[in-house]
This record gives C-alpha cells, sequence and structure tokens, in this order.
C-alpha cells in the first residue's frame, strides 16, 4: 500500500532531543502532530515508526526515541499519490512547524506540528478517505 500518515504524539515534559543533522532541539510539552508518506510499504513504516527498539535514521526516529514521547493515533490515507506536503500546509493552520523537521527533500517549513490547543483537529481526517490504526 501507498500513502500518507499523521502520527499524533504527546510529549509529557520539556525535552532535549538531538535530532540528528538538526542537532540538539528544545520541545515543550504538549500535542505533537507529524506527517510523512510512503510510496512503498505504507503498514510497515507506521508499524516501524510505533517499535520502540529501531535504528535512528528520520528526524521522527529521534524525537520518538526519547522517553517523554509517546505516539497517541495514527491516520493514515491510502493514494497513489505523495500528499505529505499539501497535508503539512493543512497542518499548519493549527500548529507550529518545527522548522527543518522531517522535510529534508522538500521546500516545507517542516513535517512536524507542535499543535496549539488541547487536542488534533479531527476535522483534517474526518473525510472517507483517512483510516485509524
Amino acid at each position: 500500500m501507498k500513502g500518507s500518515y499523521i502520527l499524533i504524539m504527546e510529549n509529557r515534559k520539556n525535552s532535549r532531543i538531538k535530532a540528528g543533522s538538526l542537532g540538539a532541539l528544545v520541545f515543550p510539552p504538549g500535542l505533537y502532530a507529524y506527517v510523512g508518506s510512503a510510496m512503498r510499504g505504507l503498514e510497515a513504516r507506521i508499524d516501524r515508526h510505533l517499535r520502540r527498539k529501531k535504528n535512528t535514521f528520520w528526524h521522527i526516529d529521534y524525537f520518538l526515541k526519547s522517553r517523554n514521547v509517546s505516539i497517541r493515533q495514527v491516520y493514515y490515507k491510502p493514494s497513489t499519490r505523495k500528499e505529505e506536503c499539501s497535508i503539512a500546509r493543512k497542518l499548519s493552520r493549527y500548529g507550529r512547524a518545527i522548522s527543518g523537521f522531517g522535510c529534508s527533500d522538500c521546500a516545507c517549513e517542516g513535517h512536524l506540528f507542535w499543535l496549539r490547543d488541547k487536542g488534533f483537529p479531527e476535522r483534517l481526517v474526518s473525510s472517507r478517505r483517512w483510516f485509524r490504526k
């Protein structure tokens, strides 16, 4: 399966995380949303993110490695088109992008967002094309 996904994560306390080439970043507590895509093996990519033990390769791997961070929900959308950048633009209305995070292969400000309010904007994934894992 091909498509895009959104990880909803909680960071329980102020965390200093070294995120690969981005260096050490400080993440305040709260909810975060990360958007990604997998044009081969969407299910395997999501399962990889859900595992605690893995090699660190992507920026999100470093974030998820923190003991203060946990995944709360996963949404995915099967698609033959790479849509993560358009989804990131929509997410930017609801949160602050972490500059350079997860977007080394595009011109987006970031693909990880610190969400402004207490919850994830469910209306973003309310169409029949999105599924929950």
